[in-house]
């Protein structure tokens, strides 16, 4: 499979380009980016590894996928752009601005029979993976509430819209995995937050997501965060299961490390940064998963030869932004919105 990558910034530099490259059965065709620096720190990363000014350019070398990772504010475009050549399409999260645009490129691939994926690639952290094991097993019983956070202090991410706040950027990944363990959503009710110098963009969030099955969602997001709570707090009939900490991929990939340096180490948790499972008096850890973010593209490779589902399926994606759409319309108006007069087209 050859793959082509639009964009060199964070996100296309640490998240896709290391994996695409050491994906087996797999060619990096290329990067599409004209800054003179992102050209630069290409050559110095990926020795040889042609840099390409268009979509256009990329697409007449040869390529059977492109993954589109630049800002949100000009992805969909080139997310449609890459529609309109026929080849399969992964689009950064988020996904859209909101559920109209994310229904516009849906049916945008669907005319052209083009495969669209969104790479969200936190549904295989490790900490995800094990809760997921978890509730799969019913070693939680039916499952009353879960607590989700991302919470970092990172006072130079404050005001940054390229991911179009902290709400829509970070918790696509959190609505996400709610959706994934939970289900459909009914009602959302939303805070966000703000600084005086950047009044328009988010840098902090509360989501609470009521779902069908029953079982409330606490979301929070932040960039000022000094002391974070746990990642996940998730309680059941049987028992509770929290876990501190960020999953150790993203780490890994700033500090130069791929599945194919780590091999089959890749994605491991020390035992320290397991989680525990409670209930009363009973207390013990629980081994973590092997996160596995290079399994996205595992699936993507299967796909795109016929063999298998999108590793994430447009459709889902859709949903994600249909919720956050419903959040930041909740905290506008500081009130519960019920997901059924949410605007939005989407169909299965």
């Amino acid at each position: 499979m050859r793959i082509g990558l639009v964009g060199y910034g964070h996100g296309g530099r640490f998240f896709h380009a290391p994996l695409i490259a050491t994906l087996p059965g797999a060619t990096f065709v290329g990067v599409v980016t004209r800054s003179p620096e992102r050209r630069q720190q290409l050559a110095t990363e990926h020795p040889g590894l042609p840099a390409f000014d268009s979509i256009a350019q990329i697409v007449e070398a040869g390529v059977d996928v492109l993954v589109i990772s630049t800002t949100l504010k000009g992805r969909p475009a080139l997310v449609l752009e890459a529609i309109e050549y026929g080849v399969a399409v992964v689009s950064d999260k988020p996904f859209a601005s909101n559920a109209e645009q994310a229904q516009a490129l849906i049916t945008a691939a669907e005319r052209e029979g083009v495969k669209l994926s969104v790479y969200q690639n936190r549904r295989w952290d490790s900490d995800y993976l094990t809760l997921r094991k978890l509730i799969d097993a019913g070693a939680l019983g039916t499952i009353t509430r879960f607590e989700s956070r991302v919470e970092r202090y990172n006072p130079q991410a404050v005001g940054n819209a390229s991911g179009g706040g902290f709400l829509r950027d970070l918790g696509s990944h959190l609505v996400d995995q709610a959706l994934q363990l939970f289900g459909p959503v009914e009602r959302v009710f939303a805070q966000l937050q703000y600084s005086a110098e950047h009044p328009t963009v988010d840098h902090g969030f509360f989501v609470c997501l009521t779902h069908a099955n029953g079982v409330i969602s606490h979301l929070w997001g932040s960039a000022l965060q000094n002391s974070p709570a746990p990642r996940f707090r998730v309680n059941g009939t049987a028992g509770c299961y929290t876990v501190e900490g960020l999953d150790g991929q993203e780490e890994a990939l700033m500090a130069g490390k791929t599945p194919k340096t780590e091999g089959e180490h890749w994605g491991a948790e020390e035992h320290r940064r397991w989680g525990w499972f409670e209930q009363g008096a009973e207390r013990e850890r629980i081994p973590s998963q092997k996160g596995a973010w290079n399994e996205f593209y595992r699936q993507l490779q299967r796909a795109v030869q016929g063999l298998g589902a999108l590793p994430v399926e447009s459709r889902d994606a859709w949903e994600t932004t249909r919720v956050l759409d419903a959040a930041r319309l909740s905290a506008e108006h500081r009130q519960v919105v019920e997901m059924a007069a949410v605007k939005g087209g989407g169909r299965k």
